[in-house]
């Protein structure tokens, strides 16, 4: 039995009001915003059977706001990166934003994650929907989105769907970070992770894919076997993960399959990942840095926390060999994530 409720949370000026809808199960808690259908908390048992919220947020609706790195947000047209801004449809070129170096990131500079969705309950959960219009930072296309997000027993699923009047590219995802430890902890290297990927995508110094899909056999991006964070960092060149993780091959079915385990050996938490996307962005937090200030007034700092956001591969949209990224009129962009909390 999911128990639904809702409350008004705050107001943003120009955009309206925002609503926080808290789905409540026996072994999970969950707060969702009307904003950028956000995630704002996630509370889960520990195996002493301790519930502790388990992602990063803002204890008000201004830290949402004005928030630069997502926390828990839906992301969107097209989460991760586009590079330099640019693809072609149809044989017209389309220039976006850049807000990430050279390159536009996660939907623009106004994208899904800072719009107002309009939610409607469900069972066991909440709809939340979203028009994006014809144009809507630089993408072509009326699009009609939507994230549903379930419990079921210690299940949370997101159910993303979409329809466009135009061939336009869309890679939705959510963008919560996750410490199993509690919001609230320093690190995670004391989780272990496991990534059930054969292979993984290089990119450059801007963090764009060069084109090669490696396997991760022999090099530290190989997570088929759980490894704990802390020390597999230590061998990874550069700040931390923010790869693509490749779950099958370009032009295999998007089947839903098991993508990722995180064990947290303290507390016993468990968290499993299921999705029907074909990668999984797998990320270590590694530009947080101590300024922003979440939930509790804790500072966020460097690998705080870890992301999963599962996806289509990075800039698939300008790369022929990557998963079509595109959505044509008179299809339904599908995909359903799962995310499984257990304890050991």
């Amino acid at each position: 039995m999911v128990q639904i409720s809702r409350q008004r949370w705050g107001e943003v000026p120009g955009l309206g009001s925002v609503d926080m809808w808290v789905l409540q199960s026996p072994g999970l808690r969950v707060e969702v915003l009307t904003l950028g259908a956000i995630i704002r908390s996630l509370s889960c048992r520990g195996k002493r059977g301790q519930m502790e919220d388990v992602v990063l947020g803002y204890d008000n609706l201004e830290g949402y706001v004005s928030d630069k790195r997502y926390l828990g947000a839906v992301v969107g047209r097209v989460a991760n990166r586009i590079a330099k801004g640019r693809f072609v449809v149809e044989g017209k070129e389309y220039q976006l934003d850049t807000n990430n170096g050279p390159n536009a990131l996660h939907g623009g500079l106004r994208g899904f994650s800072q719009a107002l969705w309009v939610a409607t309950e469900i069972e066991g959960g909440v709809m939340l929907s979203l028009t994006s219009p014809d144009g809507d930072q630089g993408y072509r296309g009326e699009v009609q989105v939507s994230v549903s997000y379930t419990l079921q027993g210690e299940t949370l699923t997101a159910d993303y769907r979409a329809r466009s009047t135009r061939t336009t590219p869309i890679n939705l995802t959510n963008h919560s970070y996750f410490n199993l430890a509690g919001q609230g902890a320093a690190d995670i290297y004391d989780h272990e992770v496991s990534i059930n990927a054969q292979s993984y995508l290089p990119v450059d110094d801007t963090s764009i894919p060069t084109g090669e899909i490696r396997p991760v056999e022999g090099s530290p991006f190989d997570l088929r076997v759980q490894v704990p964070v802390g020390s597999r960092l230590k061998e990874l060149p550069g700040l931390g993960f923010d790869h693509n993780f490749c779950l099958c091959s370009p032009r295999d079915e998007w089947t839903e399959r098991q993508a990722a385990r995180v064990f947290h050996p303290p507390s016993g938490r468990v968290l499993e990942v299921s999705t029907s996307q074909p990668g999984i962005q797998f990320y270590t937090s590694n530009v947080l840095d101590g300024s922003i200030r979440g939930k509790g007034g804790v500072a966020y700092g460097r690998h705080c926390a870890f992301c999963l956001e599962t996806q289509n591969w990075p800039d698939a949209v300008n790369q022929v060999s990557f998963p079509d990224a595109l959505l044509r009129p008179g299809e339904e962009y599908h995909h359903v994530t799962r995310f499984t909390f257990t304890t050991v």
